[in-house]
């Protein structure tokens, strides 16, 4: 049996420079992972199968994790099989990346439960027709990216610390999309926030103010919960940040004690909430 834990991310940074000829947004962003997790098993088995716990809280028809398990077998595995076990603690459509995680780790498990010998650059190209964060989650860590996404430059140095991560209740389907069409050109920026952030955590500076998202201009009419959460956010004493496309929101910590005071006063607020540490790379056991 092979196991993994599939993190969540948060944006650190998350600029648009404009639209592209193909349709999609180039963007700059530094992407990082936090312990919040799914969990993946995966056996041997004669077919491919997919089973989500709890019941019902995440689609089993086209799952990212089966897309990225039918993906993989029709590209260097035919005919393989596994039982493929997800077990959800990412909220759904939140702007955390679980989907895309869950699928980074299939292909990861996948490679090594059928023993196939390819690289990580073919497994990088896999995960990108997967999803702009997918290959992201393949390391983990933190990491700039650029392009949809899926051009990476990982930091050699990962952030460490704590963050408070919130996601309201109500998942937001289809929301990237919309954000995206709400976006104009006096939202566009040249990447320059994102190349600071990415700087100050070379050189191990604090990053202070210098978080951004571009959907922070339209977030608030877009979600009725970001200005609530804002402000809530605001009274534990925590400067807030969208992360990705939201909903989900985050405050850095300057440590666990300080992550788990802020977690407490939104909590009592009727959030759920995580402080979660910032993670350094992926790993798989089995």
């Amino acid at each position: 049996m092979i196991s993994l834990q599939a993190p969540a991310k948060i944006n650190l940074s998350f600029e648009v420079l404009g639209r592209r000829a193909d349709g999609y947004h180039e963007v700059r962003t530094v992407l990082a992972a936090v312990d919040i997790v799914d969990e993946l098993e995966l056996t041997e088995a004669d077919a491919l199968t997919l089973t989500v716990e709890p019941e019902g809280a995440a689609p089993v028809e086209d799952n990212l994790v089966l897309r990225a398990a039918l993906l993989l077998r029709e590209a260097a595995a035919p005919g393989a099989g596994a039982a493929i076990v997800l077990r959800k603690r990412i909220p759904l459509a939140a702007g955390l990346g679980g989907g895309s995680s869950d699928a980074a780790a299939a292909l990861l498990g996948l490679r090594r439960l059928w023993d196939l010998d390819l690289s990580d650059d073919t497994l990088v190209k896999l995960a990108a027709v997967l999803g702009a964060d997918v290959p992201f989650f393949l390391r983990g860590g933190t990491a700039v990216a650029a392009g949809r996404g899926e051009e990476l430059t990982p930091l050699p140095q990962p952030l460490e610390g704590f963050a408070v991560v919130v996601a309201p209740e109500q998942p937001a389907e289809g929301k990237t999309a919309r954000l995206y069409d709400m976006l104009g050109p006096q939202h566009f920026s040249d990447g320059g926030r994102t190349a600071v952030v990415a700087r100050r955590i070379r050189d191990g500076v604090p990053l202070g103010a210098t978080l951004s998202n571009a959907f922070e201009a339209v977030a608030p009419a877009a979600y009725a919960s970001y200005e609530p959460l804002r402000s809530a956010f605001a009274d534990a004493g925590a400067r807030p940040m969208l992360s990705g496309a939201g909903p989900a929101m985050f405050a850095l910590a300057a440590g666990e004690e300080e992550a788990e005071a802020v977690r407490e006063r939104l909590a009592a607020r009727g959030y759920t909430a995580w402080a979660a540490r910032l993670l350094p790379g992926v790993t798989v056991n089995g």
